[in-house]
């Protein structure tokens, strides 16, 4: 039998795949023209010659070999440090369910999300002042901190999924909760790891408040800041600004295409007990 195609449904899917690509097609023949081309007033032209100078100089103007180190580490640590501690933690909430306080620290974690960083901007710079971690270091435990609430509820979902008679075996043959939970069951948290990881190198990556608010010293900035800092440079040369935001949100495309099977799989297994 034929399938019923469903055109409202798929209207609204086309459009949201236009919102995306529409733009990206802009940045890429924009970052690929010439600053004569850039300003003839039609943007969906293809590039004709294509032209490197104006990644050229938007290289050299954000010191991309610096700033992208910057927020490799900043993302590295955010994503390596998001895993962890809320895997931990959702193990210890998920295993003691019928305890209070672990019950509760659940429902703080999600009283949590309410609380984003453009609310809480001004104590957060106050304290990572005070504490010296006005610095890259102090975004990326800040980047953990936020990403915590909602990774949690992801991975405590995803382990209401595994059945406790694996561990059960185990704890038989003598091993240890700590032993338990990093040689079985983190194993088996893979994909919803990959899922936790990726969210968390978005939103790392792709910050501009945070890192903006938190880092005192201009040549310690990420990517996203240092473009709107050198923005003023652009002035008409449309071919260099539209190169940096290339450059800039590239890494980000690479690691979701090769990575957004992950990101179901995770999600539909967390939401099936």
């Amino acid at each position: 039998m034929s399938r019923r195609i469903n055109v409202p449904v798929t209207v609204v899917l086309l459009a949201c795949t236009l919102a995306v690509l529409v733009p990206l097609y802009v940045t890429v023949t924009m970052a690929l023209k010439t600053t004569e081309q850039s300003v003839d007033g039609n943007a969906f032209s293809l590039p004709a010659p294509v032209s490197l100078d104006g990644l050229a100089e938007a290289w050299t103007l954000t010191s991309f070999p610096r700033s992208f180190a910057v927020s490799l580490l900043v993302t590295a640590v955010a994503v390596a440090g998001t895993v962890v501690l809320s895997s931990v933690a959702s193990y210890a909430i998920a295993r003691n369910w019928d305890r209070r306080l672990f019950r509760w620290s659940f429902f703080y974690l999600l009283g949590a999300m309410f609380l984003p960083f453009p609310v809480l901007a001004l104590s957060q710079v106050r304290l990572t002042g005070l504490a010296g971690l006005d610095n890259p270091v102090g975004v990326a435990i800040l980047h953990v901190m936020f990403q915590l609430s909602f990774s949690t509820l992801l991975y405590t979902a995803f382990l209401r999924s595994l059945p406790a008679e694996l561990e059960e075996s185990a704890r038989l043959d003598g091993a240890t909760t700590w032993q338990v939970f990093w040689r079985l069951v983190f194993p088996l948290l893979a994909p919803m790891s990959a899922t936790v990881g990726i969210f968390a190198f978005l939103a790392s990556w792709n910050d501009f408040m945070m890192p903006f608010l938190i880092t005192s010293d201009p040549a310690l900035q990420t990517l996203p800041v240092l473009q709107n800092i050198f923005q003023t440079q652009f002035s008409n040369n449309y071919n260099v600004a539209f190169a940096s935001y290339l450059m800039a949100m590239a890494p980000a495309i690479v690691v979701y295409l090769f990575t957004q099977r992950w990101v179901m799989s995770g999600v539909t297994q967390g939401a099936v007990k």
